[in-house]
């Protein structure tokens, strides 16, 4: 897989070997990326973890309702974890996630798309039982290279609180 970098850090206050709970302020968005998304990645992916002929065949895809090749949602959601992990995720006070909301895929991934991702944080608060942590809330968008959102979702995270704060 492809490494991905940073594309816009004019709001990001910290490094993520150095960002704890306080770093993520509400209203602010970052974007990441770019992962190139290759034919043979696909099939390969689909054979192991979602074997249907939209993911794994080529030829039966192409008569299939999308005219094509198509990677699986499941997939795209492992290439933008990456990216949210590499760049986005505290590398020092990532605790736990309790799961994601609203996960949508509005248009397929095929082969030779390039994504990216954006990240809006909604919300974030301090925990009422355990002041030491607190839970963020990110709206997440997967981009291809037309800017068309591919995955949407809501993350949450809790992270643990600058030592200190």
């Amino acid at each position: 897989m492809t490494s991905t970098h940073l594309l816009s850090d004019a709001d990001l206050p910290t490094p993520p070997g150095d960002r704890y709970f306080e770093d993520y302020r509400p209203g602010s968005t970052y974007e990441f990326g770019h992962v190139g998304v290759g034919e043979q990645e696909i099939i390969d992916f689909a054979r192991r973890y979602d074997p249907q002929t939209i993911h794994d065949d080529p030829v039966l895809a192409a008569a299939g309702p999308f005219g094509g090749l198509i990677a699986s949602g499941v997939q795209t959601l492992a290439v933008t974890m990456r990216m949210y992990v590499d760049h986005y995720v505290s590398h020092v006070a990532s605790l736990a996630s309790p799961g994601i909301d609203e996960l949508r895929w509005p248009r397929p991934v095929r082969p030779g798309d390039r994504l990216r991702m954006r990240v809006a944080v909604q919300a974030a608060r301090v925990s009422r039982t355990k002041p030491d942590r607190g839970l963020v809330h990110t709206a997440v968008t997967t981009l291809n290279q037309d800017d068309d959102p591919v995955m949407t979702f809501t993350a949450m995270n809790l992270f643990g609180r600058r030592p200190g704060a």
